[in-house]
């Protein structure tokens, strides 16, 4: 790409202004945002839950979500106007020349058509490929993209490759016409970090070895520092301000700006075990072997959580986190060892637990996109468990959603018709939160809860978790690949790789050194907020294994 080619402006946006329909009123939720982006670069947009990064993005290709609509100012890529450009014209060029990485893969593939059939349906409909061109081009993206057995991976369905491989096949879908921009919304969320670091490095050398724009939407900020060019923050659908990264790092200049880069300072004091006559864990699990089908994916794991504490577990995609959490949920029957429950074994499968047993644990989901029903309204969702756990019926239901809803610090007189489409985000897996709390569980069980958060809220929700453990003496079990979570929220961590348990113990000695050498990858991998960190960890990886 030539200096000339550059500077040249590939996306314009002036005074965009979107709305939303909210109880029947027109509700302005972007508002004024102007936006250049020039043809190589690319843009990170940052802020909290609702500040219009992912709406923006979205506008960009002149797309809106059911019930938004672009009620003022222009967008305009490559010299066309595309808020004024026919449907049918917007349909050629999305796909061709502006792709879209969405937040959840696992959601965004249909799980019925293998990758490779997916990646080529794009170019064979756009014309600028053969399917038989179109699928030697995937192997060269998937190889690009340090997909392992990039002839082979493609020929998978979904279901059958990991978090990071999917998002990687994602991106090489997006590439697959070779498109002048890109919108990445928030690609990286759902997966640990050591498959993170693989993602963003193959995300960054593809988008530069072919000349691509791109919007990078995140509410990570250091992980915003190793992609973005240039970083504009957003509030409330406005802008914040906007630099090139090393100074929006080095000096941002808005008080905003800077209680971003301050959050994550949360941390609670840390809990030990009870001893003597107390010392009986809540739950148990030992020497549990599991297996989907014929292939085994936990092997002799054993750990204990006791009351009022808080578990982290550990590790990275496929080392059987949410695997160990399904066999003490009995949503997977473990093919060896036993589930504890105050010190009675519970029946393997949860078909087989009484009413009491299977409400005494409770789970929130990883993606909350796919884990709330779409044609379900959020106060039925928060209220199913309420009334078949607790019996709760009329008002009386009505009221114990109304103080979940609180809790979670959502208006109930907003939030209690709204379906999930309607929600951001982080407004579904706070739904999601406060209907594991409607069953007043013992135990809750959090996969990944705060992985789609931005920092703020994610840091208001550990600190409602913590409340309600002090006040209720719950338990939770805390899936999670972000360590500055482990380190704010955790009393005791369990590290697992490849289905094994490889460490455990207090939070304290866990962060200290002498590690084992999986949990030194896992603390060497957590993004930090310099522009080359990134850079220096791969060269640092290269040097060790050639050396």
């Amino acid at each position: 790409m030539t200096v000339e080619d550059k500077n040249q402006i590939l996306l314009e946006i002036k005074d965009l202004r979107v709305e939303a329909s909210v109880g029947g009123k027109w509700k302005e939720i972007v508002r004024g945002v102007d936006l250049n982006l020039h043809r190589g670069e690319i843009m990170g947009l940052i802020g909290e839950s609702g500040a219009g990064k992912s709406t923006i993005g979205l506008a960009a290709m002149g797309f809106t979500r059911g019930g938004c609509r672009i009620c003022g100012g222009s967008v305009e890529f490559d010299g066309m106007e595309l808020t004024t450009t026919p449907e049918s014209d917007l349909r050629v060029l999305r796909g061709s020349r502006i792709a879209y990485v969405a937040q959840s893969a696992a959601a965004s593939f249909n799980p019925a058509h293998r990758l490779i059939d997916q990646h080529t349906e794009a170019p064979v409909h756009h014309r600028t490929g053969s399917r038989a061109e179109s699928m030697e081009d995937a192997m060269e993206l998937y190889r690009r993209l340090r997909l392992s057995n990039p002839r082979e991976i493609g020929f998978r369905y979904p279901h059958q490759v990991s978090g990071g491989q999917l998002q990687r096949a994602m991106t090489a879908m997006a590439m697959a016409c070779r498109p002048d921009f890109i919108i990445f919304d928030e690609p990286t969320t759902a997966l640990d970090v050591t498959t993170q670091i693989e993602v963003l490095a193959a995300i960054r050398d593809i988008v530069h070895q072919f000349g691509t724009a791109a919007i990078y939407i995140t509410h990570d900020l250091a992980v915003v520092a190793q992609m973005a060019d240039v970083i504009k923050v957003l509030l409330k659908g406005k802008e914040v301000e906007q630099s090139d990264t090393r100074t929006m790092l080095e000096s941002p200049r808005d008080d905003y700006t800077k209680s971003l880069w301050a959050v994550r300072s949360y941390k609670h004091s840390q809990k030990k075990r009870p001893a003597g006559g107390n010392a009986t864990a809540l739950v148990s699990i030992e020497n549990i072997d599991a297996a989907y089908g014929r292939t085994k994916v936990l092997k002799n794991v054993s750990f204990d959580i006791h009351a009022g504490m808080t578990v982290a577990v550990v590790g990275g995609s496929g080392s059987g986190k949410s695997t160990a959490a399904r066999c003490i949920t009995g949503l997977l029957p473990p093919a060896r060892g036993r589930v504890l429950l105050n010190g009675e074994e519970l029946p393997k499968s949860y078909r087989n637990r009484g009413k009491d047993q299977l409400r005494q644990i409770q789970m929130i989901y990883q993606t909350a996109d796919t884990a709330l029903n779409p044609k379900v309204r959020v106060g039925d969702i928060i209220g199913r468990p309420a009334r078949f756990y607790k019996g709760l019926t009329g008002a009386a239901l009505k009221n114990r959603v109304d103080e979940l809803l609180h809790l979670l610090e959502l208006d109930p007189a907003q939030f209690y018709s709204r379906l999930p489409s309607q929600l951001s985000g982080g407004e579904k897996q706070r739904i999601g939160i406060a209907r594991a709390l409607a069953a007043e569980p013992a135990l809750i069980i959090c996969d990944e809860i705060t992985s789609a958060l931005d920092q703020i809220i994610a840091e208001g929700i550990l600190k409602l978790l913590d409340k309600l453990q002090r006040n209720f003496n719950l338990a939770y079990m805390f899936i999670t690949h972000d360590l500055a979570t482990v380190r704010s929220i955790a009393d005791e961590v369990v590290v697992m790789k490849e289905g094994s348990v490889v460490e455990q113990g207090p939070k304290s000695e866990m962060f200290t050194p002498p590690h084992h050498p999986y949990t030194d990858l896992l603390l060497s991998s957590v993004p930090e907020m310099d522009p080359d960190w990134l850079t220096s960890v791969l060269k640092g990886r290269v040097a060790e294994n050639t050396g």
